[in-house]
């Protein structure tokens, strides 16, 4: 990524954070009964809500998760993805949160997970998941052993295998593509065509836009080889140039270059889309502003 702290790099440090922010015992947690383990209906048909990937307000989310979930609430959000340190949450932590949503009227379709989710840690994760009603299981980063065409077919096999095990949880797997997953293998083909190729058809292709405009790959001719399956798409847009000049991601949503009127065209008609997530690395405004901002340009977007 173009920041000096990468967004892998940071999953991969703040796993002993996050958990101070729910360290203390919450007021809510008295709130959940087994209900909080329901899973988030299926967004309905024609309706795609629009949720936050809360690596966006990463620092005030490990300050005070609660107060952070409830004022992306109130800018209007209608769903939450949390990203990799959730998994050190202990199961009464991840009933607080799912009361919290549910007061506040947010949904978690999806979470962001390492690889760790989908292999000695599974169990941990299936039940998380289910308490905050998650769909979807989604590998954010690719492990390290992914190298070559044989490494990814390796762990498109294992992602194979999770999927078919979530599924007997009421859950599904998935993969969110970098900039670097569009590189080319062997011959002709993209890590990412590799991914789709050797996995089944109810693994998730999470579909990040930035990452595949900075790559140079087409948008939408991806979705439109991948029909009904890709189920939920991160808004973050894209513009050549430097941090400096506050270009690449540092973009906001519907300031850089993504064909975002064809994109979503192609992923409502095409692609199975069920949610939408806005998704900011940084920007020349606040977290909290930034969240706010590509909120309202999308709502403008959609309303036009």
């Amino acid at each position: 990524m173009n920041a000096p702290l990468t967004r892998r790099h940071f999953l991969a440090l703040s796993g002993s954070v996050v958990p101070l922010a729910l360290a203390a015992p919450g007021a809510l947690q008295a709130a959940v009964a087994e209900s909080g383990a329901t899973p988030s209906p299926a967004p309905t048909a024609k309706k795609y809500p629009i949720g936050l990937e809360l690596y966006s307000v990463r620092g005030a989310l490990m300050r005070d998760l609660q107060d952070t979930v409830r004022q992306v609430a109130k800018m209007g959000y209608e769903a939450v993805e949390f990203y990799a340190p959730y998994f050190s949450w202990s199961f009464p932590q991840a009933k607080d949160v799912r009361a919290l949503l549910d007061d506040v009227g947010m949904r978690c379709y999806s979470t962001h997970n390492n690889f760790t989710s989908f292999a000695t840690g599974f169990d941990k994760a299936v039940e998380l998941n289910q308490i905050l009603g998650t769909r979807c299981v989604v590998l954010g980063s690719a492990p390290n052993t992914a190298r070559g065409l044989e490494g990814w077919k390796q762990l498109c096999g294992q992602l194979t295998e999770a999927t078919a095990k979530l599924q007997t949880h009421g859950l599904t797997a998935g993969f969110h593509n970098h900039q670097t997953e569009w590189a080319i293998l062997d011959g002709d083909q993209r890590i990412m065509d590799v991914v789709a190729a050797n996995t089944p058809k109810e693994f998730v292709l999470q579909f990040d836009v930035g990452t595949c405009m900075e790559a140079g790959a087409d948008p939408i001719a991806w979705i439109k080889a991948n029909p009904g399956r890709i189920r939920s798409l991160h808004l973050k847009d894209w513009a050549p140039g430097t941090r400096q000049d506050e270009k690449g991601y540092r973009t906001l949503f519907g300031e850089g270059v993504s064909p975002w009127r064809e994109i979503c065209a192609a992923a409502e008609e095409v692609g199975g889309v069920e949610f939408y997530l806005m998704e900011q690395e940084g920007s020349r405004y606040s977290e909290f502003e930034t969240a706010e901002r590509c909120l309202t340009s999308w709502k403008k977007f959609r309303a036009g």
